[in-house]
């Protein structure tokens, strides 16, 4: 699930990013575009329903490309995404749009 707040006081689109809450994992990172899909950049932190959660402050009038890397091995797409775009290891990324 995807939350966005485009923010007043800098050119800037708050997001917040979240997990499905059945998906059952010790660790979760968000990898994209704009981690240059470092796998360990951007740990997400646990909520106590199970669900991960990480904001960030991204450019806005941009598109992004990002997946949820689970355990450090499972892809997650966001079902809730804006939309989705192959990829060229045979599956989709997930897109958000700020």
């Amino acid at each position: 699930m995807l939350k966005k707040r485009y923010l007043k006081s800098r050119d800037a689109v708050q997001v917040t990013f979240y997990t499905a809450e059945a998906i059952n994992a010790e660790s979760v990172s968000l990898v994209g575009d704009f981690n240059d899909w470092d796998e360990s950049a951007t740990p997400m932190k646990p909520l106590k329903d199970g669900r991960f959660k990480i904001m960030l402050e991204l450019e806005p009038d941009r598109e992004y490309e990002f997946r949820y890397l689970v355990n450090g091995e499972e892809w997650h797409n966001d079902w809730e995404a804006e939309r989705y775009v192959s990829n060229p290891h045979g599956s989709d990324n997930c897109v958000v749009t700020t």
